[in-house]
């Protein structure tokens, strides 16, 4: 493989490469028993309580970008919709301890996804060049990039950004000079890995989870064509990108 055809390869980290979203459906189903125990069972569904913390959730994220304090805020501003609409009273005890359930989020230990070593170290013995690309905060996001040691694969070539959005990614492509036509977006939201990406004219591969965040789900505008792929496990990446580097050295002209 000549080293025109080595691929600047960017991948998200959460439920990309790592487990996130379960632990946060874990929290959720801490929060719903609380406050059916304090608010009652009789008069208030799991799936009500669900979709009130969803719509006040996703609107801060719009709002405000993957701050660490927005989980735990919706938790407490959906105990604060249902106590108003069943008139019962606000108790601060109550706020902090669902401030302190939402904030538990973030001190889960870190789970790689299958394959996740096994994908990275392909892709780096190929040659390819990886990036890492993860929205949130910075001290957060560290840890567990410091625990699953993936500096060791990224070294320096990662950014850790408030919003993931078409410009947040405008501004990593042009500041680092990428080729566009030899550059992957990998992730598993819709929202900020793949439309983005192809915004910006890249190859984007899709990992469908089974139970996404209902913030990463859009719908695409357009028909995205040969530079998207969908898939369900990381371990299919290599023998992707290989294929499409075949396929290009196939259609290149003949001297």
């Amino acid at each position: 493989m000549t080293n025109t055809l080595k691929q600047h390869i960017l991948f998200d980290l959460d439920d990309t490469l790592i487990h996130c979203n379960k632990y946060f459906g874990l929290v959720l189903g801490e929060f719903f028993e609380l406050v059916h125990h304090w608010l009652g069972h009789e008069k208030l569904s799991t799936d009500e309580i669900r979709q009130k913390q969803i719509e006040i959730d996703v609107a801060q994220v719009s709002k405000t970008g993957f701050s660490s304090g927005n989980f735990p805020n919706s938790l407490i501003e959906t105990y604060r919709y249902f106590c108003r609409k069943l008139n019962r009273p606000i108790h601060l005890e109550e706020e902090q301890q669902l401030n302190k359930l939402g904030l538990s989020v973030y001190e889960q230990e870190v789970e790689p996804y299958p394959g996740m070593v096994e994908t990275l170290e392909t892709l780096q013995k190929e040659g390819h060049y990886l990036y890492l690309y993860t929205g949130g905060e910075t001290a957060i996001q560290q840890r567990k990039i410091d625990q699953m040691k993936l500096s060791t694969y990224f070294d320096n070539r990662i950014y850790i950004t408030q919003h993931k959005n078409e410009s947040t990614l405008e501004q990593i492509l042009q500041r680092g000079s990428f080729d566009r036509s030899s550059t992957w977006m990998i992730g598993n939201s819709l929202r900020t890995d793949v439309v983005p990406a192809l915004t910006a004219g890249l190859q984007s591969i899709y990992i469908k989870q089974s139970d996404e965040w209902v913030y990463n789900m859009v719908e695409l505008q357009q028909e995205p064509g040969s530079s998207f792929y969908t898939i369900s496990s990381i371990e299919e990446i290599p023998d992707i990108i290989d294929i499409k580097i075949k396929q290009e050295i196939k259609q290149r002209p003949l001297n």
